[in-house]
């Protein structure tokens, strides 16, 4: 990857494997919208980006700092995916859905956004989780630009009842949300030393959660807590499963996430 400085702007060349409709909206990630131009604006970690690709080359309005601190994580730019999915073309059915959907990152995404964003995302479909999460970001978040607003913190969701919950569209997950903030705020939950935990124990962390099932747990720690390796089952993944009858294939191994997005979308699309 080459990184360049041009005005407000950071130019990237030579990024392999991302395409951003297919990452920022494949249901990883709720604050992204695709703009007029064929650009993409969201809001991650406090932070505004607007993002599009210019032939081979990703163009971001947005500071070397912040880039550096937030962005260059976020879409996980150090990370050898075209060395990963090479290794995942190894299984026929993966190696398929790659020639179709090529481009798919796992997005490091805020831990206490992402398990948020994944208890609203219980039988719910993508345009109702965007807003609720919309507005309660509008409600709750600070201002950062143009109508763009940052991920209220768990001290300000705890100080929100059930009912505020309710009425901004979450539901019955209302009192989910408001469970989960007051334990994030009075520090009985600390989600960053879950990211520090192996696996099975950062598993067993969030299912002790209320209101927090294994696929809300499985989808948190692959899209909030960077684990990888972690491979979230829903009804697309159930049908996926089928084709793996003596389980998944050595060469998922570490990268099972990886190897699960590119199936789940092409389940998506194809069965």
């Amino acid at each position: 990857m080459i990184i360049r400085q041009s005005e407000n702007e950071i130019i990237l060349d030579e990024v392999k494997c991302l395409d951003l409709a297919l990452t920022l909206d494949c249901g990883q990630a709720f604050r992204w919208e695709e703009q007029e131009d064929g650009s993409w604006s969201g809001v991650a970690f406090g932070k505004f980006l607007n993002i599009r690709k210019d032939g081979e080359r990703f163009i971001l309005k947005t500071t070397l700092e912040d880039f550096e601190s937030v962005w260059r994580n976020y879409f996980d730019l150090d990370r050898d995916y075209a060395a990963i999915c090479e290794r995942l073309r190894q299984d026929p059915l993966v190696a398929s859905a790659m020639e179709e959907y090529y481009g798919i990152r796992i997005l490091n995404q805020d831990p206490w956004e992402a398990l948020v964003s994944f208890i609203i995302s219980q039988q719910n479909n993508i345009k109702r989780i965007k807003g609720i999460i919309k507005r309660i970001c509008r409600a709750c978040g600070n201002e950062i630009c143009d109508g763009w607003y940052s991920f209220p913190d768990a001290a300000t969701l705890s100080a929100l009842s059930v009912e505020d919950f309710e009425a901004m569209g979450a539901g019955y997950r209302g009192k989910y949300i408001k469970r989960l903030a007051d334990l994030v705020a009075s520090g009985e939950i600390d989600l960053n030393s879950i990211k520090k935990m192996s696996l099975g124990d950062a598993k067993a962390a969030l299912l002790n959660i209320y209101g927090v099932g294994i696929k809300v747990a499985n989808c948190a720690l692959l899209f909030g807590f960077q684990f990888v390796e972690c491979f979230p089952v829903d009804v697309w993944m159930k049908r996926v499963l089928e084709y793996y009858p003596n389980g998944l294939p050595e060469c998922f191994k570490g990268y099972e996430g990886i190897a699960q997005q590119y199936l789940f979308h092409w389940a998506r699309n194809n069965l």
